[in-house]
């Protein structure tokens, strides 16, 4: 069957892969499996029931969920299907966005999964005008639920208004509005077509290799997020059962039931993984120890023209058998692939964890590009330290001050209700990223950095963050760092140290550090150890890059408040208001 229209991929699923086990979600201890004729049964019920309630071909519906399930996908396919748009909406953002977004969408329905976020909802739902109603996937005594569309959707005579409406959907009409979640002002909504979003899915599934016939994938990545949601269409074409984790609390546990081929990951958590497991190397003694880090080492000096010659390819095996193999082990067993985007990924990490057979497809797109431009692959040429050849509906061109343009036609259609800033970023057909990179002769993409946190100092030299960031954060003292120094004489840096580590290492120092946060963060010695890593990274860069003051924060950066967006990057403007005292504790004095 053609895939024109995003729910095909669900029929085409049932047609050509049908799974007992196409969505799973783990309840009450058990893991609790929609077959794929189940998926579009349930979908089918749902999209009659939203049509009883009277929703109509445009209307905009919101889904907010604490985390991916089973019942998020349903709703999903079902508004689809009645031709209206569902808005779906980060779970973590504040109650004044949420406010915002449903008035610029206009939203006539909201659903939620839980009573947390229906408090939210419910302090602002007086302020949106076209707003009907709210439902929630858990039951929540004296709310409305969804499994009232569900019943609502048990009237079978609804069918023949539903194919009715399904058969009038074409390619061209508007799927979704997607709100970035943004660093800096108003979130903006990218309004992406049907064919946007299937044309992304069947030219990027051409870089995932295949898996077992019983490919299992599990799920934590926000599927509000176009990386995930995209990805998750992608499983339905390529007929993996899609097994959705708790909580990112419980991923770890979750992996290791599920044993999953692959999984989708953003570079923080892999950062986050890769310490974990050398935390545990360093709780090692005697020759496990030096076995472990000799592991390690061969891992950094990975790769792929070098894995299979002599000597490296003896040393790669002895790695893989004795260290790496545990790690494999760790992560449930079967994992092959791990698929990264929306930020860049340290090359160490790439290399270690190809090293152990932990294959990293490290990716690059935006919400504006549905999800994806490129992709690196071993279907394709693979290079470390890029994010791949552009995926085969993509043009990509470098303009003349290195920014990154884009043409295809999974490009968003524009910006909603914004004309003026659709214009904007789009000259000749070709979309302005705001990345800047190189495409290098064998047509991979690099990026190096964000065209608008790229700084001048005041000696006129031009300064990317990410790279220095990116660089400094492969020390595990760094938890979070952000550069700075637009306009000032020198580089400097404000740092979130890595406190569950620094409290180790102090232990194994015997240096006694206090209780708090704030006492770990003002302690001197941590400064100076914190210090010597920058130093020793420094090295990588030029003079006018290097940083020549750090300061420390007393707290972790996180999403809930307000440090980091919800895909883990930083918020530049926030994090500089939130610690304008140490910002200027370093420059002024200078």
């Amino acid at each position: 069957m053609e895939i024109k229209r995003l729910f095909d991929f669900v029929a085409y699923q049932k047609k050509n892969y049908p799974r007992e086990d196409a969505l799973v979600d783990k309840t009450s201890g058990e893991w609790v499996k929609t077959s794929s004729k189940e998926f579009v049964k349930k979908a089918n019920r749902f999209s009659r029931g939203l049509i009883k309630l009277g929703v109509k071909p445009n209307d905009k519906i919101a889904i907010i969920s604490h985390n991916n399930q089973t019942k998020w996908n349903i709703t999903d396919i079902g508004i689809l299907q009645v031709g209206a748009q569902d808005v779906p909406v980060y779970p973590t953002i504040s109650e004044d966005d949420y406010e915002y977004i449903f008035n610029h969408a206009e939203v006539k329905y909201i659903i939620v999964s839980n009573e947390e976020i229906l408090e939210k909802v419910n302090k602002i739902k007086g302020n949106v005008a076209s707003l009907k109603g709210v439902f929630t996937f858990e039951p929540v005594a004296g709310e409305r639920s969804w499994q009232e569309i569900m019943d609502l959707g048990a009237d079978e005579s609804l069918w023949s208004e539903l194919k009715r409406r399904i058969n009038k959907i074409k390619e061209d009409d508007l799927a979704t509005i997607i709100y970035t979640s943004g660093t800096t002002g108003r979130p903006k909504g990218v309004m992406l077509t049907h064919k946007n979003i299937v044309t992304t899915v069947i030219s990027s599934a051409k870089r995932v290799p295949k898996l077992p016939d019983n490919g299992k994938v599990i799920s934590f990545l926000p599927a509000c997020h176009i990386f995930e949601r995209m990805i998750h269409y992608l499983y339905y074409y390529r007929g993996f059962g899609i097994y959705f984790a708790e909580s990112i609390e419980q991923i770890g546990d979750n992996i290791r039931e599920v044993k999953p081929h692959l999984f989708t990951a953003v570079p923080r958590l892999i950062e986050k993984v890769y310490d974990k497991i050398i935390a545990k190397g360093q709780e090692l003694s005697g020759i496990k120890k030096a076995l472990f880090f000799w592991a390690v080492k061969v891992g950094e000096a990975f790769d792929f023209d070098k894995a299979g010659k002599f000597p490296y390819s003896i040393k790669l095996k002895l790695a893989r058998k004795l260290i790496f193999s545990k790690w494999r082990e760790a992560l449930g067993g079967e994992l092959k692939y791990i698929v990264s985007g929306s930020a860049a990924l340290q090359p160490r990490l790439q290399r270690v964890f190809n090293a152990a057979a932990l294959y990293i497809l490290e990716g690059y797109g935006l919400t504006e590009t549905s999800g994806v431009v490129s992709v690196n692959s071993p279907n394709e040429i693979w290079k470390i330290g890029t994010v791949g050849r552009p995926i085969d509906i993509v043009d990509v061109k470098i303009a003349d001050d290195g920014e990154i343009l884009v043409k295809g036609p999974n490009m968003l259609v524009g910006y909603y209700k914004d004309p003026e800033k659709t214009e904007e970023v789009f000259t000749d057909g070709y979309f302005h990223t705001g990345d800047i990179g190189i495409v290098d002769n064998d047509g991979v993409l690099k990026i190096t950095d964000r065209k608008k946190e790229m700084f001048k100092t005041s000696g006129g030299k031009y300064v990317a963050p990410q790279l220095i960031e990116n660089a400094m954060k492969q020390s595990p003292f760094i938890e979070q760092i952000m550069v700075v120094g637009e306009g000032q004489k020198l580089v400097a840096a404000i740092i979130q140290p890595a406190f569950p580590f620094i409290r180790e290492w102090a232990r194994r120092h015997e240096i006694k550090l206090g209780d708090s946060l704030e006492e770990i963060a003002n302690h001197t010695k941590v400064k100076e150890r914190i210090m010597r890593e920058v130093e020793k990274y420094n090295a990588t860069f030029g003079k006018w890059e290097k940083i020549k003051i750090i300061e420390l924060t007393p707290d972790e950066w996180t999403v809930e408040a307000g440090h980091l967006t919800p895909t883990m990057k930083l918020k530049r403007r926030v994090i500089k208001d939130i610690y304008k005292d140490l910002y200027r504790k370093i420059y002024d004095n200078l």
